[in-house]
C-alpha cells in the first residue's frame, strides 16, 4: 500500500489543473484489487482526474494483463491485453493439460475502448511489435492510440525503444496521435 500512496502523490502533484487524464505504464498498479481501486478513488475525490493505468486481474485460472481508467466517481477496466507474449505470459497449453496460470488472449475483443469522450487504441508492450492488435483497432476508426509497457526487465537492450519506434510508425501510419507510458 506505501507503493500505491506514493505513486497516487506522484500523479496528483503532476497533474495541472487542466490535465484531465494521466496515463500510467503496464503493471503499475500490480493486482488490481477492490482494496486499491478504493485507495486511488479516495485519492482522486474532489477532483475531474481520470488516470488510466497498467495492472493484473486474478483469478483461478490465470490472469488478464488490463488496463484500468480510475477517477473520483468510478473505476473500470477499460481494456484486457489481445495478445500477451507467447511463452512468458500467454500460454495456452496449461488449459490443455488442465493446469491453471499464465495470461489470457482476448483476441478479438475491445480492439477499441472508449475513455474521456475518445475512441482509443490501447496497445500493452508485446502488442506495439505484433500487426493484428494495430490493424484490428484501425478498422474502427480510433481517435488516439494509447501505448504503454513495462521495461524494467529489458534494462541494457533496446526492447523499450523498438517498441516506442514501433507505436510511433503506427501512429504515423494512420494518421494518430500517440500517448505513450513505459516504466524502465
Amino acid at each position: 500500500m506505501d507503493r500505491q500512496r506514493v505513486l497516487i502523490a506522484t500523479v496528483v502533484a503532476n497533474a495541472g489543473d487542466n490535465t484531465y487524464v494521466i496515463v500510467l505504464p503496464e503493471s503499475v498498479l500490480g493486482f488490481w484489487t477492490p482494496t486499491v481501486e478504493r485507495l486511488w478513488r479516495e485519492a482522486l475525490r474532489g477532483g475531474n482526474l481520470t488516470v488510466i493505468a497498467g495492472a493484473a486481474v486474478l483469478d483461478g485460472s490465470g490472469y488478464d494483463n488490463v488496463l484500468v481508467a480510475i477517477s473520483a466517481n468510478q473505476s473500470e477496466i477499460l481494456y484486457r491485453e489481445r495478445m500477451p507474449v507467447p511463452g512468458s505470459m500467454w500460454q495456452p497449453w496449461r488449459a490443455w493439460t488442465g493446469d491453471a496460470g499464465g495470461a489470457r488472449a482476448h483476441f478479438f475483443t475491445n480492439p477499441v475502448v472508449v475513455a474521456g469522450g475518445n475512441r482509443i487504441v490501447p496497445l500493452i508492450c508485446y502488442e506495439q511489435l505484433v500487426v493484428w492488435p494495430a490493424l484490428q483497432s484501425m478498422l474502427h476508426s480510433p481517435d488516439i492510440i494509447v501505448a504503454t509497457g513495462n521495461g524494467w526487465w529489458t534494462s541494457g537492450t533496446s526492447i523499450v525503444a523498438i517498441q516506442q519506434a514501433s507505436s510511433i510508425a503506427w501512429a504515423k501510419l494512420f494518421g494518430l496521435p500517440l500517448v505513450s507510458a513505459f516504466n524502465r
